[in-house]
């Protein structure tokens, strides 16, 4: 999610992954994939900059969990040092 300006200066948050085109000519204009067009204060790379590290964020926080040594994700620190449910009965 990104933070864009209409041009009444009222704040909007948007869903960087409906966006499918940005244009300048001469205000932005965001076109969402769902059709909707929005007029936005901010220049065309300004919004792809917001976009940008929009999702590297996201990235880097996959990162943090991904096992490089391996081609499989490591699990959650939360989950991986759980002990797990105990026997319900003890085997003889």
């Amino acid at each position: 999610m990104i933070q864009l300006t209409r041009l009444n200066n009222k704040l909007l948050i948007v869903n960087s992954d409906l966006i499918k085109f940005v244009e300048q000519s001469p205000d932005t204009l965001v076109t969402l994939t769902t059709g909707e067009k929005i007029v936005v204060l901010e220049r065309v790379e300004e919004v792809l900059t917001r976009v940008i590290a929009f999702r590297r964020s996201v990235l880097q926080g996959l990162s943090q969990i991904w096992d490089p040594s391996s081609a499989h994700p490591s699990s959650p620190p939360s989950l991986a040092q759980s002990p797990g449910p105990p026997d319900p009965e003890p085997k003889k």
